[in-house]
């Protein structure tokens, strides 16, 4: 019983680093993106940006496509 709840508790935790890592991912795509299109981002920015959950980063990043200025990419 021990055994199963420490596996139970290893892929959980793995889970969780992969979800995190791919969050990390994406935040760092999003940002080189806007800096590419933008320039370089102010530590505000760049904060909200690490700071995102995952259905913000993908919002943010659809409206990157079609935005003219950062504002328009968070919403403002």
């Amino acid at each position: 019983m021990l055994r199963e709840t420490v596996k139970e508790w290893t892929q959980q935790w793995l889970e969780e680093g992969r979800q995190q890592g791919r969050q990390e991912g994406e935040a760092d795509l999003l940002q080189e993106q806007l800096e590419h299109k933008f320039g370089p981002l102010d530590e505000g920015d760049r904060l909200r940006i690490r700071k995102a959950d995952r259905p913000q980063l993908l919002a943010w990043g659809k409206r990157l496509l079609t935005a003219q200025t950062l504002a328009e990419v968070f919403g403002e």
